[in-house]
């Protein structure tokens, strides 16, 4: 016969397996609900930084006010876009989208930064009829520039220049609107590509006859190139790209992804001394299809006199 003594002791063995057995449960569901929590915030973190990230094109429109701007370029419209990098995050939907909103603003000059197709993307015959088709449909009253990137190959050059563009390759060129006093254009290419020549960009102020004070917009790729250039030349408005604004950003921090040639400068805008810097976030994404508090942009500037 088993003693009381014995029963209890049984007893109190199976209480405290059942206890442990119920802590065991209850730390496995525990596990199970962080498991699925965090799960389900990874996928909405993809679907923000893939998809919402990259949903639509904000235009980000400024004014420019300078004395230098000629009376007959009183209320010139600019647009710039960037960093297409085609074949990453922007396919033939998003390039069309890019066309009918640079045309809905009508510009006198559009001016593109850089960085047409990823260099890591594939591009086929088709797709370059349809990004030179596309590039061809923007208009501009007073012209297209364009200069080079460090994504930027002979293919993406040839595709820009079909298009109607005028590619700055370290050269510039004057701006004319009723044959009256016009305005300067000069464009650098990537310093990355160690193709960049200020002097030869700025060769114009260096020629007999050359208006010293002629209102100056420079175009660049890397914008912390413009140091560079601000230590022996004057430009009024500088456009660049590169930086894409950090690509994924944090409130109150900013930018978080910083690369070469865009350490210094990569928001949207800075003012040093007298020059005017407007980088733009881009249209596409570089290395990753990713962006987070900053969505796809170009840059819409108005200039004026006063």
């Amino acid at each position: 016969m088993v003693s009381r003594i014995k029963k209890n002791k049984e007893k109190r063995k199976e209480i405290e397996d059942e206890k442990k057995e119920a802590r065991r449960r209850k730390i496995l569901n525990v596990i199970m609900k962080i498991f699925i929590i965090l799960m389900v915030l990874l996928v909405i973190m993809f679907i923000s930084l893939r998809y919402i990230g990259n949903y639509g094109i904000i235009v980000k429109e400024n004014v420019v006010v300078n004395k230098k701007v000629p009376d007959n370029f009183q209320g010139l419209k600019i647009v710039q876009f960037t960093d297409l990098h085609y074949g990453i995050s922007v396919n033939e939907k998003k390039l069309n989208q890019l066309v009918k909103e640079i045309n809905r603003i009508n510009p006198d000059l559009i001016v593109f930064t850089g960085d047409l197709i990823d260099s890591n993307y594939p591009l086929n015959k088709d797709e370059i009829k349809k990004l030179t088709k596309a590039l061809s449909e923007m208009n501009a009253t007073l012209g297209k520039y364009s200069v080079e990137g460090n994504h930027d190959n002979e293919t993406s050059l040839s595709i820009i220049k079909d298009a109607g563009f005028i590619i700055l390759d370290n050269s510039y060129d004057l701006i004319y609107k009723d044959n009256y006093t016009p305005i300067l254009i000069n464009g650098l290419s990537s310093s990355l590509l160690k193709n960049m020549d200020i002097d030869k960009a700025f060769s114009y102020f260096s020629e007999d006859g050359s208006n010293q004070d002629i209102f100056t917009i420079t175009l660049l790729h890397e914008p912390d190139n413009v140091l560079e250039i601000l230590t022996d030349y004057n430009t009024d408005l500088v456009f660049a790209g590169h930086s894409h604004n950090g690509q994924i950003r944090l409130p109150k921090i900013g930018g978080i992804i910083k690369v070469n040639g865009a350490r210094t400068y990569y928001d949207e805008y800075y003012k040093i001394n007298n020059t005017e810097l407007y980088i733009s976030g881009g249209v596409g994404c570089s290395m990753y299809p990713f962006r987070l508090f900053n969505h796809p942009s170009i840059n819409f500037i108005r200039v004026r006199q006063h």
